[in-house]
C-alpha cells in the first residue's frame, strides 16, 4: 500500500510538472502570436500612413496627376496620331535621325531623342515639361528676336540639341509630334502656363566654375550612367539608354544646354537619374561646377551661330559664344563669374538677367 501511495504521488507530481510546462509553452506561443500580429498591424499602418510618419510629396500642379500613358487611349485616327507622336518623341533617331531607313526623312543629326532632355515623356516637373507648351505659342524668342511658332521652336531643337536640320512644318512627322504635345496640354489653362515649367532655380555661386571640382562631381555621380568618357550607354538598336554628354553624337555648341546656368538648373532638379525637384542630390555649387565641366568638352559646332540674338543685349550671360554687347571675355561667359556680367546689363541696359 505504501508503494502504491508513493507511486500515485510521483505520478501526480509528474502530471503537475507536465501541466506547468504546457501552460508555459502556451503562454510563450501566445506572446509570439501577439507580437506577430502586432508587427503585421504596424506594417499595415506604416503602409497606409497610419503613424503619420510617411509624407507624400505634392506635385507642383494638378495637371501632373493626369494619365499620360498613350497606350491607354482607345483606337481612333486621332489617338493613333498621338501615339505616333509619342513614338517619335521617345525614339527620335529611328523616325527622324540616323536610325531611320529613308534618308530624305533624316532631320536629326544624332541619336538623341526628345525624351533625352524632356524626361518622362515631357511630363516631369522641372525637367522642361511640355505639358501646355503648344498653348504658350506664338512666343517671343530672343534668339531670333521675333514671335515664333511652336513648329519653329521644335526645329530649333532639331538644329541644336539634335544637331540636325529643320523639317517641313507641314510634314506628317511634325503633325504627329504636335498631336502628342497638344494632348499633353489638354487640361491646362488657355495660356498653357503651369507650375514646374522650365528647370529648378539655382543660386549661382559668386565665382568662376571650378573645373577640378566639376570633374570630381562627375566621377562620383555621373559615370554610372554616362560612363567615364561621357558617352552614355547604348541599347542594342543603337539608341541610348543614357545619352552622351559630349562628343560627336551629343548636342552641339549652339544648344541651350551649353549654357552653364541652364545646364546647372537641369542637373540640380534631375540628376543623378531619378532625382526629383523636391529632393535634389547635388548642391547648387556641385551642379554649377559639373555643368561647367561637361560643357568644356568637345562637341559638334552649330553653323551660323553669329546670327543668334540679333539684339545682343538680350543674349543670356552664360551663352558660350560671341559676339556680345559687352567687354567680358568669351571664357567668362562660359565659366563665370556671372554676377559682374549681370550687373553690367542691369546698369547699362536696365535688363535683369538670370541665365
Amino acid at each position: 500500500m505504501g508503494d502504491l501511495r508513493t507511486s500515485k504521488v510521483q505520478n501526480t507530481d509528474s502530471y503537475s510538472t507536465i501541466a506547468k510546462q504546457i501552460r508555459k509553452l502556451c503562454l510563450q506561443l501566445g506572446i509570439c502570436i501577439v507580437l506577430m500580429l502586432g508587427l503585421a498591424f504596424a506594417v499595415v499602418l506604416v503602409g497606409f500612413g497610419g503613424f503619420g510618419s510617411k509624407e507624400y510629396v505634392s506635385l507642383p500642379d494638378d495637371v501632373y496627376y493626369l494619365d499620360y500613358n498613350v497606350y491607354n487611349l482607345s483606337f481612333s485616327k486621332k489617338n493613333e496620331r498621338i501615339k505616333e507622336g509619342f513614338e517619335i518623341f521617345r525614339n527620335t533617331a529611328q523616325h527622324l535621325g540616323p536610325r531611320q531607313t529613308d534618308p530624305t526623312n533624316m532631320y536629326a543629326g544624332n541619336n538623341l531623342a526628345c525624351a533625352s532632355c524632356h524626361l518622362n515623356g515631357g511630363t516631369k516637373p522641372y525637367a522642361a515639361p511640355l505639358i501646355g507648351v503648344v498653348k504658350r505659342f506664338p512666343q517671343y524668342r530672343g534668339r531670333e528676336d521675333k514671335m515664333g511658332t511652336i513648329e519653329e521652336r521644335i526645329n530649333g531643337c532639331m538644329e541644336r540639341s539634335m544637331n540636325g536640320r529643320m523639317m517641313p512644318k507641314d510634314s506628317d512627322k511634325m503633325k504627329s509630334l504636335l498631336a502628342y504635345l497638344e494632348w499633353l496640354g489638354r487640361a491646362t489653362p488657355s495660356n498653357g502656363k503651369i507650375e514646374g515649367q522650365g528647370f529648378l532655380p539655382v543660386e549661382i555661386p559668386d565665382r568662376a566654375v571650378d573645373l577640378e571640382h566639376g570633374e570630381l562631381v562627375f566621377q562620383r555621380n555621373c559615370v554610372e550612367c554616362h560612363g567615364a568618357d561621357g558617352q552614355g550607354a547604348s541599347q542594342e538598336d543603337g539608341t541610348y539608354l543614357y545619352p552622351p554628354l559630349w562628343g560627336d553624337d551629343s548636342y552641339n555648341n549652339g544648344a541651350g544646354m551649353t549654357r552653364v546656368i541652364t545646364a546647372a538648373q537641369f542637373i540640380k532638379g534631375n540628376m543623378p537619374y531619378g532625382t526629383t525637384f523636391d529632393s535634389p542630390v547635388l548642391t547648387d555649387e556641385e551642379s554649377y561646377d559639373v555643368a561647367g565641366y561637361i560643357n568644356q568638352k568637345s562637341r559638334p559646332t552649330k553653323p551660323h551661330r553669329e546670327v543668334d540674338f540679333p539684339d545682343l543685349a538680350k543674349k543670356p550671360v552664360s551663352t558660350p559664344y560671341g559676339p556680345y554687347s559687352d567687354h567680358f571675355s568669351e571664357e567668362q561667359h562660359q565659366l563665370g563669374p556671372f554676377q559682374p556680367i549681370m550687373e553690367y546689363y542691369k546698369n547699362e541696359f536696365d535688363i535683369v538677367k538670370s541665365k
